[in-house]
Parts: C-alpha cells; sequence; structure tokens
C-alpha cells in the first residue's frame, strides 16, 4: 500500500422521477447507454420505479438512478464526465450517439469541441438523454513530455 491511498471515482448517483424508472423508462434508458456506450444494466439490483443500476464495463464502476419525490434539477452546465483512450475513439462514440439521435431526438447532443490548452488539447463532445445531468465524453491529447501524471509546474 502506497503511504497516501489514492481513491479513484467509482459511481455517479441521480435521483429522477420513479416513473422514469418504470419499465418504458428503463427500456430507453438501458437503449442508450447500451447503444452509445455500451452499459449494461445490473439486474438483480433494479427495482421497478425504484432503482436501476448501470454498469460501466466493472461491477466497481456504475450509474445508480434512483427514484425520489424531489428529484435531482440541475443547471444546463452541470454534467459528468468519461473518457476515453484516443481522439478515434471519441468519434466512434460521438457517431454511435449520432445514430441514435437520429431514432430518439430527445437525445441532445453538443458537438465535438477541442479546447487547447498548450501541454494538453482536450477533445469532447456532450450528451444529454432523459436525465438531469449531461455526459462530457473526452480524450486527452497531450504534450510531449507531460501526460496524466504530470505536475504543473508554479
Amino acid at each position: 500500500m502506497s503511504p497516501t491511498p489514492r481513491p479513484t471515482f467509482n459511481h455517479v448517483a441521480i435521483s429522477v422521477p420513479g416513473e422514469l424508472l418504470g419499465a418504458d423508462g428503463r427500456d430507453d434508458l438501458l437503449r442508450f447507454f447500451g447503444e452509445v456506450f455500451g452499459f449494461t444494466e445490473m439486474p438483480t439490483m433494479t427495482k421497478d420505479g425504484e432503482l436501476l443500476v448501470l454498469r460501466v464495463h466493472s461491477n466497481e464502476h456504475f450509474v445508480y438512478l434512483h427514484a425520489a419525490e424531489d428529484p435531482m434539477r440541475c443547471p444546463p452546465a452541470d454534467h459528468f464526465g468519461m473518457s476515453v483512450e484516443s481522439e478515434a475513439e471519441l468519434d466512434f462514440m460521438l457517431e454511435r450517439a449520432r445514430k441514435f439521435q437520429a431514432l430518439d431526438p430527445r437525445l441532445e447532443i453538443e458537438e465535438k469541441q477541442t479546447d487547447d490548452f498548450k501541454v494538453l488539447k482536450l477533445h469532447s463532445f456532450y450528451v444529454r438523454y432523459r436525465l438531469p445531468l449531461k455526459i462530457e465524453v473526452q480524450c486527452f491529447e497531450w504534450a510531449a513530455g507531460v501526460g496524466a501524471d504530470s505536475l504543473p509546474e508554479a
């Protein structure tokens, strides 16, 4: 064990209206998250109208959607982020989102953009589908000699 623990993010919990977690809403969410991100349902956790847990490629990474009388509401800029390894993967995922949107216009897409921070080019796009939070999908293009574990100079 290292001297200082290095915790990692493992889940996002979002409260939603109970009707979104009924059969039709769950079907919509499972279709979107499955087709665009490859997430799967953790069926032993599902409770009709109450709970849906989406497995994010590991049992230790998940999106936890739970019903609440006063569900989450948030400003348009609020989101959670995910990263992919390359710009090609980002483009592939964006194309899957566009295909999904062609069949279901409730999907909101903010098209790909690149922010250039000199030591990093951050490529990203946003999507929102039936949840209060958007999802930002990013890939990091680091300059030579710089990487995710580099410390900024003072």
